[in-house]
């Protein structure tokens, strides 16, 4: 049985009178990791006064118990096949990704039931955290609703499966318009540059808007963030969340 916490929560400290004013992102951790190894971002971004109106939701993935670690689906190697053998590429957990994309949603449904609108909510993540928040935008029930994505060290999870999910769920065929903030290590080594350009590849197929994508890579860093990222991020979040007047 997966065990699993409820989120952490960091209250905006300049919350809006109105909360459909206000505004709130979801923050999901990597592979075995929690919510409080990453708190210290909302601590960084309040005490700079950085959007002092949202809300961070840190969400604590389950207990995996075939990777024996904290874990939002079974990893697979991110290696790809050998050249002309695609059949030998490792299967990817959809099961325990869709089930992930499910409890996002709850997540998501829970700040509205607060107030909060889907345009004024960011969902972001890191890694394995950045693989759900991208799959969750591009097939759950809030798909193209949310006010944008933050993708950091991450990748693209179920490309060839992604329309077929979109299909079933009702959404049309094109994306269209989803603000994304991506962004990637230079020196990562733990997703390949080649899983990384694939995903920004099957982005752009699935049509989502060229111009909605921020798309940054930092010189030197490994698979971490780094003052550079997060000064960017607090930019393009003060652009796509504003505040609002009460």
């Amino acid at each position: 049985m997966q065990t699993q916490q409820p989120p952490l929560i960091k209250p905006a400290p300049q919350p809006a009178s109105d909360p459909a004013h206000g505004a709130a992102i979801i923050f999901l951790h990597g592979l075995d990791d929690d919510a409080m190894g990453w708190e210290n971002i909302a601590t960084q971004f309040h005490d700079g006064n950085k959007l002092p109106y949202m809300q961070w939701v840190f969400p604590n993935a389950p207990h995996n118990m075939d990777a024996r670690q904290n874990a939002w689906y079974t990893p697979s190697s991110l290696n790809p096949p050998p050249a002309g053998r695609p059949e030998l590429a490792p299967d990817e957990d959809e099961e325990g990704l869709i089930k992930s994309v499910k409890y996002v949603e709850s997540l998501i449904d829970d700040l509205t039931s607060r107030g909060i609108p889907p345009n004024r909510i960011i969902l972001g993540g890191f890694s394995q955290g950045c693989a759900l928040a991208l799959l969750t935008e591009l097939t759950s029930s809030y798909a193209g609703k949310l006010a944008g994505i933050v993708g950091l060290m991450g990748y693209l999870p179920l490309p060839e499966t992604i329309q077929k999910l979109r299909t079933e769920a009702g959404l049309p065929h094109v994306v269209g318009h989803v603000p994304m903030f991506l962004g990637r290590g230079e020196s990562d080594r733990l997703v390949p540059r080649s899983k990384w350009t694939e995903g920004l590849n099957k982005l752009k197929e699935l049509g989502v808007n060229d111009g909605a994508m921020e798309i940054k890579e930092y010189e030197g860093l490994a698979h971490a963030l780094s003052p550079a990222v997060l000064q960017d991020l607090s930019k393009w979040l003060e652009r796509v969340v504003p505040k609002l007047e009460d």
